[in-house]
């Protein structure tokens, strides 16, 4: 250092300790922060209302509600008490800081886990979708506000805390970690803890700065701030490592989208227009699909244009465009909407569907594979588990449950094939008609005829034919023994032996629905 520069350099060093750190009571400062940074009722207390506000606030999703959790800012304090006490090499305070961080993340954790397994609402909304894929931004917010947040506290403007607590946010990020947790999201999970992660490190160690620019820590070595300085340049490097990549990464995008935009309208005619355009970036290679509406069909549209992004990209790509052709006085804008709305109704339409499906597979005690469905003819076929002891009219009955319950769909559910027949009981010379309805409607739902046995000539096509005029299928048998029924891949039974016991009419009938 030559002669001049020495007497300048302490010039500013007295500067700066009469200015700035001269009127700082360094003691009151450390006592506030070590009342404010430990553990305690009042703390606990405050994170798990910052993190059931955070929680509505991200659910709902609604910033005016998370901007209330962030308020409240109950992990601020035991992270600034640890930049304090990194500042001064104060063990016992590390460890007190240290507790009261990991303890009030964990309950924060905790509490959001068992909230969202207990919501029925599990989507990711817009409020937990951004703070997924933290960035190097989200490093450098960090820095800057712990910066303000330090000197808040050193020079006792408690305001600017309140500001650096909105700017930070901590309390969201852990509650997303638990959204993912709850939900199996670990892409999620792991963009949440990331960003939390980095604001808890970055705050820490930049308010240990700020403390030591300030005056505290005064009795150590040059051989202890330089341990600092080398910890607070890896950590930060080694944090700026990943957040860099996802800047990249979006930045990537932002330009890709313009890029592939700019790529397919100049492909096509000026009166063409672009009426869909989706990318999946994750996908090898990146996936492209765009819909077009063009006077002029261009075979080699894919082809060029896979060659012409792959050049500009620099990124394998996989391009289809579906080109729609319309006149040239049509209205594209009108028909590009018309083209989305379409997509819209049609997607809307299969999740209705997959949801009729899984709700007549419950109900039917089969797998959601095992339904059959005709989303022209609106209709939901399948063939119910066996229950024990059930008859034709419990499934029967089942059948029409079903039914009340899908309202926009025809539902048919076929009983189990071991299911027997009913008994064919004649009452003052008359069969039963509600034996002959369910006789019908199972002949129907199988698909299979009926064979009438036993009893005479006329009583047997009497039923084949009530039978028939009621949907079914039957045929007059054997005759022989009683009036009975069976499939007609069954043998027929001996002349004058009875039906077996599931033939006979069951006594709990009238409870399986009708």
């Amino acid at each position: 250092m030559s002669a001049t520069t020495a007497p300048n350099h302490g010039r500013v060093r007295r500067w700066w300790s009469h200015w700035a750190t001269g009127g700082v009571d360094h003691d009151a400062v450390l006592r506030q922060i070590a009342e404010d940074s430990g553990w305690s009722g009042r703390y606990a207390f405050l994170i798990v209302i910052s993190a059931a506000i955070s929680l509505l606030g991200l659910l709902m999703p609604s910033v005016a509600v998370l901007i209330g959790a962030m308020l409240l800012s109950p992990l601020m304090m035991p992270i600034i008490g640890l930049g304090f006490a990194i500042a001064t090499v104060d063990p016992r305070e590390m460890r007190r800081a240290a507790t009261a961080l990991i303890a009030g993340a964990l309950l924060a954790i905790a509490l959001s886990v068992v909230c969202v397994t207990l919501s029925p609402i599990q989507t990711i909304t817009s409020e937990i979708a951004a703070r997924t894929r933290p960035t190097l931004f989200d490093l450098l917010v960090a820095l800057l506000s712990a910066v303000a947040g330090g000197y808040a506290l050193i020079r006792g403007r408690g305001g600017t805390v309140v500001g650096v607590a909105i700017a930070i946010a901590l309390m969201p990020p852990l509650v997303v970690v638990g959204f993912g947790i709850a939900t199996l999201n670990w892409t999620v999970f792991a963009g949440s803890l990331l960003l939390f992660v980095t604001n808890a490190i970055t705050i820490a160690l930049t308010a240990a700065l700020v403390a030591r620019v300030y005056g505290f820590g005064a009795h150590l070595s040059p051989q202890h701030t330089g341990w600092q300085l080398v910890l607070f340049v890896v950590a930060v490097g080694l944090l700026a490592v990943p957040l860099g990549a996802a800047l990249r990464q979006i930045a990537f995008e932002a330009v890709a989208q313009r890029q592939v935009r700019e790529t397919i309208s100049d492909r096509f005619p000026d009166a063409s227009r672009l009426g869909q355009l989706d990318i999946d970036y994750d996908a090898q290679p990146i996936r492209i699909r765009a819909v077009v509406l063009t006077p002029r069909l261009d075979p080699a549209a894919d082809r060029v244009l896979a060659a012409d992004l792959r050049a500009r990209l620099d990124r394998p790509i996989d391009v289809h465009v579906d080109q729609l052709r319309v006149a040239p006085e049509d209205n594209g804008v009108e028909a590009a909407q018309i083209a989305r709305a379409s997509s819209t109704a049609a997607t809307r339409d299969a999740d209705r569907q997959r949801r009729a499906i899984a709700d007549l597979a419950l109900v039917a005690g089969v797998d959601a594979v095992s339904v059959r469905a005709d989303a022209g003819a609106r209709t939901l076929a399948a063939t119910t588990a066996a229950l024990p002891g059930l008859t034709l009219a419990g499934y029967r009955a089942i059948e029409a449950r079903a039914a009340a319950a899908l309202p926009q769909w025809t539902v048919r559910l076929a009983p189990p094939a071991e299911v027997a027949p009913p008994a064919v009981p004649i009452v003052a010379g008359v069969v039963d008609d509600e034996a002959l309805g369910d006789a019908a409607w199972s002949s129907a739902r199988r698909g299979q005829a009926l064979l009438v046995d036993g009893g005479s000539a006329v009583q047997r096509e009497a039923v084949a034919t009530a039978i028939a005029r009621r949907g079914g299928a039957a045929t007059a048998g054997s005759a022989g023994g009683a009036l009975r029924l069976r499939w007609s891949d069954e043998a027929p039974a001996a002349a004058g032996a009875s039906p077996p016991d599931r033939d006979r009419t069951d006594p709990g009938r009238g409870a399986g629905g009708r």
